[in-house]
């Protein structure tokens, strides 16, 4: 067939089913493998062969899931399907939605959502190829349990498909099964659709009775094998969920690691479908790289890190480390046991060290927050050196604050900015300052009370205690002129 003379194609996506084996209050199309829904993954792909019309079929939680496929695919028209059970009054009403449209249709569904867009172009060719009025898509599995089954006659064509429920003991030994996504003739539907009836185990119009009736009225029906039966696994409830994310991140993993990555242990490392990694880049295990993460080449992320919607510059380094919504520049270095919430950016050859809590702040190029430290709503200039057990005290239990700390200041250890607060370029604190008040430029900031040591306080607060006889054979030993030596007794 000629490019001039290829019809039309549309997809319907079922999204209608509840889903009760899901045992959950969130609708199946709806839970979340790779960084995204179900329903997400077969819009992506749906998408990529740039059909003209694409509808969806939706019913149980109608308002969450069609807000979902609003956001996901803003050109699709939702379908809301009637009390009529099955996927053929799916299908039926999801025709109607389309219109006018004349051309082939593409039914997928949507808890179907490891389809991959060269397999579903393979099924539309090999439809337009043969002149089909159906073709539908089939997998071999060695336990095809819970799929309809696909039953051949003496010849090998396909004669029609045979829910699990209605099968026989002999029906249900075959295996190979329906995908349930199918490539029809629009007028194929139009025509078989309404003799369709509900008379089945489950009361149902099902749309693979149109296969038998087509073939009946001596339409070619064809099939497509898919080349991997794991892209035609459906979920049906939590376990075919989880291996349903096994397979996809094995095949993301994968692919980075042909583009490049170095992925030590790709069964402990979880890549998002929408995560983007350069080349040379290093995931060392335990790390999860979430959402729209992008990693620059020659970054080392892991082991145990999780990064959710962050941006990692070349060559960073980021160890053992929860991270959402931040920045890290190039040469830069996290970790170990730092928590960056949204809003962090850490500029070019920055750190921030162990124990260190930072949000909604920037920290300037070169400079360090090297240890036990919180960082919230602050800018840091360049070359900045916090020292341990620094807090910026952004909230005054009314309102947040903000920190502003100027290029190339140390700071002592234990220091405490109460913000609104400012501290000059080039100025340093002392250990154990309490900053209320902006420090100028080049100054020392000091908040020192004089010493006042209490003599006898703990022999006659604590009499009986091992810090009192300790206390009571030093001071012995230097009333007996000892002072030097310490006295163990």
């Amino acid at each position: 067939m000629s490019e001039a003379n290829t019809p039309p194609l549309a997809v319907i996506v079922l999204a209608a089913g509840q889903g009760t084996r899901m045992r959950s209050r969130l609708p199946k199309v709806l839970h979340v493998i790779g960084g995204r829904p179900l329903i997400g993954h077969v819009l992506h792909t749906a998408a990529a062969l740039s059909p003209a019309r694409i509808a969806v079929v939706v019913r149980h939680e109608r308002d969450t899931v069609a807000r979902t496929v609003g956001e996901l695919a803003p050109d699709a028209v939702v379908v809301d399907q009637d009390e009529v059970p099955g996927t053929g009054r799916a299908v039926e009403l999801g025709l109607a939605g389309l219109g006018d449209f004349s051309g082939d249709v593409l039914v997928l569904s949507a808890d179907v959502p490891l389809l991959e867009p060269e397999t579903l172009t393979g099924l539309v060719r090999t439809h337009r190829e043969r002149s089909a009025s159906v073709t539908l898509l089939s997998a071999v599995l060695p336990d095809p349990t819970g799929y309809g089954r696909v039953l051949r006659d003496a010849s090998g064509d396909v004669e029609r498909i045979v829910e699990q429920k209605d099968a026989t003991d002999h029906e249900a030994e075959v295996p190979e099964i329906n995908a349930g996504v199918y490539v029809f003739r629009a007028e194929t539907l139009r025509r078989h659709l309404p003799a369709v009836s509900q008379d089945n185990a489950q009361g149902e119009k099902y749309l693979t009775d149109v296969i038998g009736l087509a073939r009946r009225a001596g339409e070619r029906i064809a099939v497509c094998i898919a080349p991997d039966p794991a892209t035609a696994l459906g979920v049906n409830d939590r376990v075919q969920l989880a291996e349903a994310a096994r397979l996809l991140n094995a095949r993301t993993v994968r692919r980075w690691q042909l583009a490049g990555v170095s992925v030590l242990d790709p069964a402990a490392t979880w890549i998002d479908v929408d995560a983007t990694l350069e080349p040379d880049v290093t995931v060392l295990p335990g790390s999860y790289i979430l959402g729209t993460t992008t990693i620059a080449a020659g970054a080392t992320i892991g082991p145990d890190t999780s990064l959710q919607d962050c941006e990692v510059g070349a060559d960073a380094v980021v160890r053992r480390t929860d991270a959402t919504l931040a920045v890290i520049g190039a040469n830069a270095s996290v970790g170990p046991f730092s928590y960056l919430r949204a809003g962090t950016v850490l500029a070019e050859g920055g750190k921030i060290g162990t124990f260190v809590e930072t949000k909604n702040s920037t920290i300037g190029a070169g400079s360090k927050v090297p240890h036990l430290s919180y960082v919230g709503d602050t800018t840091i200039g360049r070359g900045v050196n916090l020292g341990a057990g620094a807090i910026t005290a952004n909230y005054d239990d009314i309102a947040k604050h903000r920190t502003e700390i100027g290029d190339e200041v140390h700071t002592g250890s234990h220091n405490v900015f109460v913000a609104p607060v400012r501290i000059g370029d080039g100025a340093k604190t002392g250990a154990g300052a309490v900053v209320r008040k902006d420090v100028p430029a080049g100054a020392l900031a000091l908040s020192v009370a004089p010493q006042r040591n209490v003599e006898g306080w703990v022999e006659n607060n604590r009499p009986g205690t091992p810090a009192a006889d300790a206390a009571k054979r030093a001071r012995s030993a230097q009333e007996s002129g000892d002072g030097t030596q310490r006295q163990d007794g």
